[in-house]
């Protein structure tokens, strides 16, 4: 079974989707330094090549994405298939519980899952993360809450987080 790719142009950059039986397993910055890396472990997992068709799936998601652009929608409901160390899975699913709006630091997701000390680990967990912003990595900061690297551009993520929460921006590099 092949991943179905698209192409989608957001508000801040175009995005790639794929699908693989039914699920969405790909929502990533088209063109993010990382590109090569996390589209060959998804082939290699789940064994399949990249075709450029439309799903069903795939079109919710541009539905979806094209909905919380437009302030409409704060929660995405498409079924997810993170491909991913256990760990990496782990920070993903943390991601998913910070509710919209509100932003962690790489300590504070560290301690949700109850390992306080990986820090690093978890910041490169995000990094690796193949569906933004339906897994909000975006909602990650620094301790000091600066904005901190972001595979879409800190630009980017300052525009996803002034949509979830524009009072909360004190100027455009920092966040309450």
């Amino acid at each position: 079974m092949p991943i179905a790719l698209q192409y989608w142009k957001s508000p801040v950059g175009e995005l790639i989707l794929g699908s693989f039986n039914n699920t969405l397993c790909l929502a990533d910055w088209r063109y993010r330094t990382k590109r090569t890396c996390i589209d060959t472990r998804l082939q290699q997992a789940l064994q399949a090549t990249f075709v450029f068709q439309d799903t069903p799936i795939l079109q919710q998601t541009r539905l979806q994405l094209q909905e919380y652009f437009d302030l409409k929608r704060q929660t995405f409901e498409l079924p997810l298939l993170t491909v991913g160390t256990p760990f990496q899975k782990q920070v993903w699913q943390a991601l998913l519980a910070l509710p919209f709006g509100s932003t962690a630091s790489y300590a504070q997701l560290a301690t949700a899952i109850g390992n306080p000390k990986a820090v690093r680990a978890v910041a490169n967990a995000n990094g690796a993360n193949a569906i933004s912003i339906i897994i909000p990595c975006h909602r990650i900061i620094g301790t000091d809450g600066k904005l901190v690297g972001y595979a879409g551009g800190v630009q980017t993520k300052q525009y996803l987080l002034s949509i979830e929460a524009p009072s909360l921006f004190t100027d455009s590099l920092h966040y309450r």
